[in-house]
């Protein structure tokens, strides 16, 4: 289904899955705005806003350097675990949420906000009390004291990041029905983009054996044309959604905690 005449923004554009959204879009006819701290090498994008999402005034600004309404709002920036808790937390949630939140009133009635969350955060329901205290989280600021009072760690914070962001797009799944907007998430597994190397780093022998369970690595082209089809009209039935993309890493959980394997 085409997104002709559609206007997408898309955070994480410069590199990895990001990257591949803003190529997919485009190639469907949407304008893109790309919002990234480093600007994309190729053009795939028609409009770029420089903006760290741990920053309060670069989330803050990009509102208003938007200078159209939007159709479609992708979340795909994030850091990886190697990257520390705090930045992890506040890029991968707080800063994203901030920024979907502050975009609301230039979002166009019956549009579409789509997630990248990640198999990482597959199991939310079972750490559902630390999900909820850093739901509570209201600002960049409280991120550090949250990880100490929680002792949360660097390879902790990147699963929570995912588990909060896959629970919230849950929350969210009416909270904006007067105007039709919907929000769905997208859970990858491991994908190969500049950041695999580190997620590998960090969990070591256990991504090792999860890769073995599949025939290769995703790709960010294997994820992006399920995140455009979010974007567009053909979608529209579809809202509080976790949809794995993941060569059936998370049915193989699911059969193995169940039994039907």
């Amino acid at each position: 289904m085409s997104l002709e005449g559609k206007t997408i923004l898309i955070t994480g554009a410069a590199s990895g899955i990001g990257a591949a959204c803003a190529a997919t879009v485009r190639e469907q006819g949407a304008y893109v705005i790309a919002v990234d701290r480093n600007e994309p090498r190729e053009v795939l994008f028609d409009q770029f806003i420089r903006a760290d999402l741990s920053q309060n005034d670069s989330i803050d600004s990009v509102a208003g350097q938007i200078g159209r309404r939007l159709d479609a709002l992708c979340n795909i920036a994030g850091l990886p675990p190697t990257r520390g808790r705090t930045p992890v937390l506040q890029v991968n949630f707080i800063g994203l949420r901030q920024l979907t939140l502050n975009l609301l009133p230039v979002l166009n009635d019956r549009a579409s906000i789509v997630n990248l969350a990640s198999l990482t955060g597959f199991g939310w329901a079972d750490q559902i009390d630390q999900v909820r205290a850093l739901l509570a989280v209201d600002s960049l600021e409280d991120v550090d004291a949250f990880c100490e009072q929680h002792g949360v760690d660097d390879a902790r914070a990147y699963f929570l990041s995912k588990e909060a962001l896959v629970a919230w797009t849950l929350q969210m799944r009416w909270k904006w029905r007067d105007r039709g907007i919907r929000m769905n998430s997208v859970s990858p597994g491991p994908v190969e983009t500049p950041i695999h190397q580190d997620f590998l780093q960090t969990l070591g022998k256990r991504a090792e054996e999860d890769m073995l369970l599949v025939e290769r690595a995703g790709r960010p082209d294997d994820v992006a044309p399920l995140v455009a089809f979010l974007c567009g009209d053909g979608s529209r039935w579809l809202r509080g959604v976790n949809i794995p993309c993941d060569g059936g890493m998370a049915a193989n959980i699911l059969c193995q905690s169940s039994g039907l394997l």
